[in-house]
């Protein structure tokens, strides 16, 4: 009985080993097919557009994993990415990551893609609509989560170039959907390869969204409230925004203007609502 016993004992280490081997190899395999960079290949003239100048509208998407592998991505004969470089990003925590891209269409125009690299391939994993119309783009602001639950929001400007909506999508399954808008911004000058004009901002442990007025001589602060996207204070600029917005500190943010760069006090942004105070930022 005790020779069965120490068989038995013998077949469940084993099996056990065996598990544990199956669990590193699964670990294995997933870090060697988790995207760690990428990038844009094949530049055609193929649609035209050249929002962001030559030559900034690609057919391919190529990426490397942790495990030196490469991948690639190559889109239909009706469509470009119109963007200068893939983000990569994760939308919630434990997630893998995905690449944000530009994706244009002949006929439909612009529109936000995630893809991902599932079983060896990339593919677009979700999408937000197109904007509808051809030669029309958009440029993100930023992924962040924005009513903190969690799980980040992505942000973009539709149509910068003429009446720019800022939109705010969330992830649903395989469709990134608009939960709020707001008119009235502007993230991008026509031409131009420089896309940081917007910017989200970590404010006394609330995270909002910092970006130009279609003029370039006003930032708009704003925020994700109950669904809707609502100014919150606007700076005021020596002169026109001309190049990229970055938080610098907990209450200022740094900016390329017209007339050289320029450090703005975020305590000093008057507050968006009537009547109200300025509006203070904890230091």
């Amino acid at each position: 009985m005790a020779t069965v016993g120490k068989r038995a004992a013998a077949r469940r280490s084993l099996r056990s080993l065996l598990a544990c081997a199956l669990l590193a190899l699964s670990a294995t395999v997933a870090d060697a097919e988790t995207i760690t960079n990428a990038r844009y290949a094949a530049p055609v003239e193929r649609y035209g557009h050249f929002a962001l100048g030559r030559p900034h509208e690609y057919a391919r998407l190529t990426v490397s994993t942790a495990a030196g592998q490469r991948h690639a991505l190559e889109l239909p004969d009706d469509e470009v990415f119109e963007d200068l470089t893939p983000r990569l990003l994760t939308l919630a925590a434990g997630e893998p990551p995905e690449l944000l891209v530009i994706v244009s269409h002949r006929n439909s125009g612009a529109r936000l893609a995630l893809i991902g690299l599932h079983d060896g391939r990339l593919d677009i994993s979700a999408q937000s609509p197109p904007i509808g119309t051809p030669m029309r783009w958009l440029n993100p602001v930023g992924v962040a989560d924005l009513d903190g639950d969690g799980q980040a929001e992505i942000a973009a400007v539709t149509t910068p170039h003429r009446g720019g909506t800022l939109r705010v999508y969330r992830r649903t399954g395989k469709q990134l959907l608009e939960i709020a808008a707001l008119a009235g911004v502007s993230n991008h000058t026509y031409g131009s390869p420089e896309l940081g004009l917007s910017t989200p901002v970590a404010i006394a442990g609330r995270t909002q969204l910092l970006l130009p007025d279609p003029t370039h001589r006003r930032l708009r602060l704003i925020a994700l409230q109950d669904g809707q996207l609502v100014e919150t204070a606007h700076c005021p600029l020596a002169a026109p925004l001309s190049g990229a917005v970055r938080q610098a500190s907990a209450t200022e943010v740094a900016v390329e203007l017209r007339s050289g760069p320029a450090l703005i006090a975020l305590q000093d942004c008057p507050a968006s609502a009537p009547g109200a105070a300025p509006q203070r930022i904890a230091r």
